[in-house]
């Protein structure tokens, strides 16, 4: 298939959904190690506070939150922007139909 072809089918997003899905989860992995690091860093603990854990304070746990949050975030889109720049360069087609980004 030639690329002006696949811009025309669309082929391309539907082709890159399982791509996408499988960049996804190995991003998701890599992100709880680097948490897992981050809060030993942090914190000198194995372990972060989880949400219902009663011997936990607050403060604990909205900082393991929002530092597990921003982790994820930073990883998610190094991963999406990646697989879409490779897409991208592979075939010349930008993966996502629209220009509105994430779902």
């Amino acid at each position: 298939m030639s690329k002006m072809k696949l811009k025309r089918t669309g082929k391309v997003p539907l082709v890159y959904k399982p791509v996408g899905f499988a960049l996804g989860w190995a991003g998701g992995a890599l992100a709880g190690m680097a948490f897992q690091k981050a809060w030993k860093v942090l914190r000198h603990e194995d372990d972060a506070p989880d949400a219902l854990d009663p011997d936990r304070k607050w403060g604990e746990i909205l900082l393991a939150a929002a530092v597990q949050g921003a982790i994820f975030a930073v990883v998610r889109s190094v991963v999406d922007r990646s697989g879409a720049k490779a897409v991208h360069r592979a075939t010349g087609v930008w993966p996502s139909g629209d220009k509105s980004g994430r779902d």
